[in-house]
């Protein structure tokens, strides 16, 4: 009985076991419900935190970077001499084109007292008069050779055709150019151009106007542009870039290589090595400035320079959103970047050894050990791209950051906001020259309307003059 007693007990204490066993396994599956959920929950909150990070500097629409503050500054520069210097408008050179009397009032308009004239002041102004069109008419000579037969045709040096007939009335070159520097540079639609000029006297569709610098642009200037391409390949320094762009309705990149000497532009419909390769050459042995994208490590034979503006920013939205115990890492690469950045301003000798100091601690920090994933992420980029980012202190041609990549793509981003990219094929190589030539113009101090009407008229205008 005494058995049976033990075994009854052993059960009720199994069975209490069993219960407990149940319960535990219960409260871990709730637990393991409640993780799984806050998992899913971080992740949401992560993948919005960096949509914001990512809508902050995207460069497409909207065009506002968040809601108005409610007590926003006073626009415009503070009052005072502390800000620097008072500009102002400088009366402009050469006599007037006609003069003016501003005479004073017959009597005070406050009191309607007498008015007493004391000294004559000046006001200069400058504006805009009515628009001259110049129509030329151009008396071809049209003759027969005697021996062959064949058609034979006079040519003047300021014709840009040579075709009579029902194409015999034709938009001059001037009007051409400034329609192709409305389009392709201020971002006006071709509608928009075909109004203003319209407007000024040259009336002309939007497609005679398009059609007319789509053919500049894949006929004229294609020498020109093959030029430039050659002198960006043969150049020691490079800065590359690229952007989201519309080809025909679906997504393009816009890419961009650039330096103090030439821009260039040019459409392909992937972000690839190929199509990086389709103007800067693969075995371009320069050195080439750019941001983080792993296509540019594809350049084997040139030496690299990371945008230290890219890894400054990442390191600064880790400061700002990670818990405090995981920051220090984050902390210390900015300080590093930093103190790189400052040491562009050191002599040729100390800015060496500072490189040999600074490579150093950035080894000791991709070396570090943490126990957050966003943390070693960073680290592991900042490994990759270690034998990158001190390159500009060495080679003083090169830049610390790819600024002047990111100020020549701006414009053509702001156009693509505005008309929203190119139809065919043909209309981004026109989109590429245009935007190449006229930007490496300004760049040189060139005007690029003068040029493009010198170049429709005579086509040994080429690189020399465009490069002033």
């Amino acid at each position: 009985m005494r058995l049976e007693e033990r075994v009854a007990e052993l059960e009720g204490i199994v069975a209490h076991f069993r219960q407990t066993v149940a319960e535990l396994q219960e409260e871990l599956r709730k637990r393991d419900r409640t993780i799984s959920a806050q998992a899913e929950r971080i992740k949401e909150l992560e993948a919005a935190l960096e949509e914001f990070h990512r809508a902050g500097k995207r460069q497409a629409s909207p065009f506002s970077k968040g809601e108005p503050k409610p007590d926003p500054k006073r626009p415009g520069r503070k009052s005072g001499d502390a800000h620097g210097r008072h500009g102002h408008r400088m009366a402009p050179a050469g006599p007037p084109d006609r003069e003016l009397d501003a005479s004073l009032p017959s009597c005070c308009p406050d009191c309607g007292g007498e008015v007493e004239h004391e000294r004559d002041a000046e006001q200069w102004q400058v504006d805009l008069g009515e628009p001259q069109v110049v129509k030329t008419r151009f008396r071809v000579a049209v003759g027969r050779c005697k021996k062959c037969g064949k058609r034979v045709q006079g040519r003047h040096p300021e014709q840009t055709s040579d075709a009579l007939g029902a194409a015999g009335s034709q938009v001059g070159p001037t009007a051409k150019a400034w329609a192709s520097f409305l389009h392709y540079n201020l971002g006006l639609s071709w509608v928009k151009v075909s109004r203003l000029l319209t407007r000024l006297g040259v009336p002309a569709t939007a497609g005679a106007l398009c059609q007319a610098s789509v053919h500049q642009a894949c006929t004229d200037l294609v020498p020109v542009h093959q030029e430039l391409v050659r002198v960006a390949n043969s150049s020691p320094v490079l800065v590359m870039d690229e952007t989201g762009w519309r080809l025909n309705g679906g997504h393009a990149w816009l890419w961009e290589a650039t330096n103090a000497v030439v821009t260039l532009y040019w459409v392909a419909r992937g972000r690839g090595f190929e199509q990086a390769c389709e103007v800067i050459d693969a075995g371009y042995d320069g050195t080439i400035v750019r941001d983080g994208w792993c296509v540019y490590p594809c350049y084997e034979k040139a030496k690299h320079q990371t945008c230290l503006g890219h890894l400054l920013r990442r390191a600064k939205h880790l400061c700002d959103d990670l818990p405090r115990w995981a920051r220090p890492l984050p902390e210390a690469a900015k300080v590093l970047l930093k103190d790189s950045l400052a040491a562009r301003e050191l002599a040729s000798a100390e800015r060496a050894k500072a490189a040999a100091e600074l490579a150093e601690r950035l080894e000791s920090l991709c070396r570090a050990e943490t126990g957050h994933e966003e943390v070693r992420k960073f680290l592991a980029h900042l490994e990759r791209e270690a034998p990158a980012m001190l390159t500009f202190l060495y080679d003083e041609r090169v830049d610390a950051t790819n600024w002047r990549a990111e100020q020549g793509i701006r414009p053509a981003v702001v156009n693509r906001k505005v008309w929203g990219g190119n139809r065919t094929d043909r209309g981004a190589r026109a989109q590429s020259t245009m935007m190449s030539v006229i930007r490496t113009a300004a760049q040189h101090g060139v005007d690029a309307i003068d040029y493009l009407t010198a170049r429709a008229r005579s086509p040994d205008s080429g690189l020399a003059i465009l490069l002033g």
